[in-house]
């Protein structure tokens, strides 16, 4: 993609915005819950951070996908769930508390682990990667800019003037929504010629890896002895994606169109498959 004001300063600030959004219902308290929560919280941790990328990482090689649409699945799975999976974890009757602390943990760690994880993906899908590569601390400090440090001021603002965020909290969702639609909308029109190739070559690998990781997510959540709502909120913190953050990795900090396709491919299926989600949990 090219470099634009899209890629330059709309996605950046449509982040900014989605995760300061995310901010305004986030406490301290919500990073304490690792204490009391210390099994689900390793579990979640490890499928997010381990297991998600590990199976992204097959699926690319089982689905043969080109070298740029396997680098935009790594990418995805490098991301972490995002405030979507704590919307859906609601809806969905599962354990709120529980998917605020893995998404809040999972946020702080993939700052870190992003760029070490898209540059390992890039230097081994693309020959001669390296030219790509991210740079490992403008990344870092890319990333804490435009997630962390929204949340952050979220919170405070949650935390100074709890009133204001309450008023803040659904006009910044509802923006969120649209901010989102926008962006997927603007990465397809981008490739719009090479689209339904696009979804040939990276649909179905998007779709086995929303299904194994919610399928993963919730089978060693059962094996480990967990509660329907944690494992249901486990299976959604692994198959709900921060696509996004996905999508402004690769436009933004990568400047390439091709790898932002499997992050919007994968947003779209997985609120096909949170629908179905949101049933289950609502019929339990």
């Amino acid at each position: 993609m090219e470099s634009s004001v899209l890629t330059e300063l709309f996605l950046p600030l449509a982040l900014a915005v989605i995760m300061f959004g995310m901010g305004l219902s986030l406490t301290l308290e919500d990073f304490k819950r690792i204490l009391i929560y210390p099994k689900a919280v390793t579990l979640g941790l490890v499928n997010q951070l381990i297991l998600l990328p590990l199976v992204a990482f097959f699926i690319a090689k089982l689905f043969q996908l080109p070298p740029e649409l396997a680098v935009g699945l790594m990418i995805l799975a490098a991301c972490p769930g995002g405030a979507t999976s704590n919307l859906i974890t609601h809806l969905a009757k599962g354990d709120s508390a529980l998917s605020i602390t893995l998404t809040s943990f999972s946020s702080l760690i993939t700052v870190i682990t992003i760029p070490f994880l898209v540059n390992f993906s890039i230097v081994y899908f693309i020959p001669g990667g390296e030219e790509q590569k991210l740079e490992i601390l403008g990344t870092v400090i890319a990333v804490l800019a435009i997630t962390i440090i929204p949340v952050v001021i979220g919170m405070l603002v949650l935390r100074k003037a709890p009133g204001l965020a309450q008023l803040l909290e659904n006009p910044f969702r509802k923006f969120s929504t649209i901010f989102f639609v926008i962006i997927v909308v603007a990465a397809f029109v981008k490739e719009k010629d090479n689209l339904v190739q696009f979804f040939i070559d990276a649909g179905p690998a998007s779709l086995a890896l929303n299904l194994a990781t919610l399928g993963l997510g919730y089978g060693l959540s059962k094996l480990a002895g967990l509660d329907f709502k944690q494992r249901l909120t486990i299976a959604i913190e692994s198959g709900i994606q921060n696509g996004t953050l996905g999508i402004t990795i690769a436009a933004t900090l990568i400047v390439n169109s091709v790898m932002t396709i499997p992050s919007a491919i994968y947003s779209l299926i997985m609120f096909g498959t949170a629908a179905l989600i949101i049933l289950l949990g609502n019929r339990r």
